[in-house]
């Protein structure tokens, strides 16, 4: 057999990489380069490959180290029963890369992930390994590194101090599927590597009698992600599990990946279609339940069987469900009830409570504040708008169903 090149490695563990969601670099502090010694910036623009929430774009290396691994998880193409093409990447291959991909300004930073290789700890001392010889040799640019849950305490301090964002997989959204799909995995250990994340970071982040740091460790904080259609949990359940893990390990984002039948599938998978627009509807509805103060009872009551409304979004079947709390006087009401308007986000509702001590606000101020006005008209009073008899109409849900063939554009 040939001998691979590392195109042909990056061509293989890139590939085998897109099935982690995981990679917004969101919420790093910027490394001082006033020296001018420095490579690299975790700010700026450049080839997209995540987002950030502020509409930032991100461009990210992200890789495999290796796609071989000693685990057998049914829902991963890279479980040690599959029969898929192997590569790995060397240290100073991976160094190399990255160094090479932003001095061409193809990257702003590196999402690094791994198989499994001999041991956990083994290939956790490699992925930290990279990341220090990148800072060694003056790299600031961004790093996300995926922890393995049972690698020592030392290497994951390590990794913390090397990588902007650590991740560790929580894989799905109850311990009886963890079990039943990845019976190698444990997730009370898994629980319990975030929560060495948390208390680390809070140790390092503790000022001494002198009030100095210890230091910086993963200062962009940690994420997960939940695979969501490989087994029987509902909407409720994912969230539920969600928010306790927001709660308890304080964690920057938590992601859906919704499931797709792999190449050389396990037999214990359903053969389904990716839920891709479950995996929206979930997004949306973690949004609404971090910043916009709704609880996991108001948004998920569909049916009764705890499911998301996959025709319109979570926050628009809400008022449809409560259409007795409409409307809202945009010009009296308080923020708590702006932030439930359908078409209004954030930044909108602060634009409105600024403009309207200046004076009435119409329909026309809120289309130049960036509302979505179309969505927002039915549940609204503004100084030029009533909504009649629009609020009761029967076929008002049909209005913002769309085509199925364009739901996710």
């Amino acid at each position: 057999m040939a001998r691979m090149t590392i195109q042909d490695k990056l061509a293989l563990l890139s590939d085998a990489a897109k099935y982690d969601a995981s990679c917004a670099s969101s919420g790093t502090s910027k490394r001082d380069s006033r020296d001018g010694k420095g490579l690299g910036s975790t700010t700026g623009s450049g080839i997209c490959h995540a987002y950030a929430p502020d509409g930032r774009c991100i461009s990210l290396l992200k890789i495999l180290m290796t796609n071989y691994c000693i685990y057998d998880c049914a829902y991963c193409v890279n479980r040690v029963s599959s029969n898929v093409p192997r590569a790995r990447f060397t240290v100073d291959e991976v160094v190399w890369l990255t160094t090479e991909f932003y001095r061409r300004n193809y990257i702003e930073g590196l999402f690094l992930s791994s198989g499994i290789l001999k041991s956990s700890d083994y290939t956790m001392e490699q992925m930290v390994l990279i990341a220090e010889t990148l800072r060694a040799q003056g790299f600031r640019g961004y790093i996300h590194l995926k922890t393995i849950p049972d690698a020592s305490a030392e290497l994951i301090e390590r990794a913390g101090l090397a990588a902007d964002r650590l991740s560790i997989n929580i894989e799905l959204p109850t311990d009886a599927s963890v079990k039943a799909y990845a019976p190698e995995k444990d997730p009370v250990q898994i629980r319990g590597a975030m929560g060495k994340v948390r208390l680390t970071g809070e140790d390092y982040a503790e000022t001494s009698y002198k009030g100095r740091k210890r230091g910086k460790f993963a200062p962009a904080g940690q994420s997960t992600q939940m695979i969501v259609g490989a087994d029987d949990a509902n909407d409720a359940t994912v969230l539920g599990n969600a928010s306790k893990l927001y709660g308890a390990y304080g964690l920057k984002r938590v992601y859906y990946s919704a499931f797709s039948p792999i190449p050389d599938a396990s037999a214990v998978l359903p053969l389904v279609d990716p839920p891709l627009m479950r995996e929206h509807r979930l997004y949306q509805a973690d949004w609404l339940l971090r910043y916009y103060d709704f609880g996991l009872d108001e948004i998920v009551t569909r049916n009764g069987d705890g499911m998301l409304d996959l025709d319109v979004d979570p926050k628009m079947a809400w008022a449809l469900a409560n259409r007795d709390r409409f409307p809202v006087d945009v010009n009296r009401a308080e923020k708590a009830m702006l932030l439930r308007v359908p078409g209004f986000g954030t930044k909108i509702v602060d634009r409105i409570l600024a403009a309207r001590r200046n004076g009435a606000v119409g329909l026309e101020d809120i289309r130049r504040m960036g509302g979505r006005v179309k969505a927002a008209r039915p549940f609204i009073v503004t100084k030029d708008h009533r909504p009649g008899h629009l609020l009761d109409a029967d076929g008002l849900r049909a209005r913002f169903v769309k085509p199925k063939q364009m739901e996710l554009f």
